[in-house]
């Protein structure tokens, strides 16, 4: 079998594309897919270079998030058939995990797709049914694979853990990122008014274009606390998405209301922080952690992109044999979006 692998931990260098995996045999509740598109994430580069506990079977299937046609299902298999066009919530939950009967599953011990576990850039995965959403038929595979780990992760932060209310004000901290690209849309459908932090004019207009209603210039407004405070009448801004971490918390304490919310599904600049707590509970800030999302979370987020509601934001399409070059694009931030990998 076909598939992008990294053959150690390092640079792009370590990213090969190999012909001689074996093609994943089927277990009880199992369905096998044939993958026919498969998105990146930053997680892939932080897999590639590695951290201290990280334990990977090499060579290491990259990739979270996949979709394709099922080939062939294992005992017990009730939901699909083969022939059906499915995606796939890239959560890992044991089977006897007690979480899965609590809607809660993405608060226990999982593991994520292309992590810990080997991942969709292959020709075949074999996964627990649970994992697969069957899709429309014609349904583009790529928007279907290039949405599924930020839509999760973004609608279970914004809708679930940060309760989006309609009319309320949300402020997103850049405007590239796969998550930040989801959740300014995520934001408008729930009926917020969506102001955006980006990195330089580029990236407003193309934040603009997905339904920012504000965009401000990191380049122009290196304060952009003041800005959002003087946009809002002084008020600040009611739920923060700040997944940028330790060089822009300061700021988003700064802009967010008294008695709003911060949300935290990342920390790309470092998990480090200098807070002052005194700001935090003078002003009633609750802080809000968030990682990935249950299965029901995924299920209405892809409903809403079925549906045409929010669009998947690609910055490139690449077959799979360009995988190197697709992390190469990644790591560079050469690319507004998410880059898929096409088989």
């Amino acid at each position: 079998m076909k598939a992008a692998v990294l053959t150690s931990h390092g640079g792009a260098e370590v990213v090969e594309v190999v012909n001689d995996l074996p093609v994943p045999e089927l277990g009880a509740g199992e369905v096998r897919v044939r993958i026919k598109a498969a998105a990146l994430n930053r997680l892939d580069l932080w897999v590639r270079t590695g951290w201290r506990g990280l334990e990977l079977d090499f060579p290491h299937v990259i990739c979270a998030d996949g979709a394709g046609l099922v080939d062939a299902v294992g005992a017990g298999v009730t939901r699909f058939v083969p022939g059906d066009p499915v995606c796939i919530d890239p959560t890992i939950v044991p089977a006897d995990d007690p979480a899965l009967q609590t809607g809660l599953e993405n608060q226990t011990r999982i593991a994520i797709l292309g992590e810990h576990h080997s991942g969709t850039a292959a020709e075949f995965v074999a996964l627990p049914q649970r994992n697969l959403l069957k899709m429309p038929a014609d349904f583009d595979f790529g928007v279907a694979a290039a949405v599924g780990l930020v839509g999760v992760t973004a609608w279970h932060s914004l809708i679930t853990r940060g309760g989006l209310q309609p009319g309320e004000t949300v402020l997103i901290v850049g405007a590239g990122g796969g998550v930040n690209s989801i959740s300014i849309q995520i934001a408008k459908l729930a009926g917020a008014q969506v102001v955006v932090v980006g990195s330089n004019a580029e990236k407003c207009a193309q934040a603009e274009t997905i339904g920012a209603d504000i965009t401000i210039n990191r380049e122009q407004e290196p304060q952009w606390s003041r800005a959002v405070s003087r946009l809002t009448g002084r008020r600040g801004a009611d739920v923060v998405v700040d997944n940028v971490g330790a060089a822009t918390l300061g700021q988003s304490m700064r802009a967010c209301r008294i008695g709003g919310r911060i949300l935290i599904v990342g920390g790309t600049s470092g998990y480090g922080f200098d807070m002052n707590v005194a700001q935090l509970f003078a002003r009633h800030i609750s802080l809000i952690g968030s990682t990935m999302g249950p299965h029901q979370d995924y299920e209405r987020f892809m409903q809403q992109v079925f549906a045409n509601r929010i669009q998947a934001v690609i910055g490139e399409r690449l077959p799979l044999g360009e995988a190197r070059q697709a992390q190469t694009l990644l790591e560079n931030n050469a690319v507004f979006g998410k880059v898929v990998l096409e088989l």
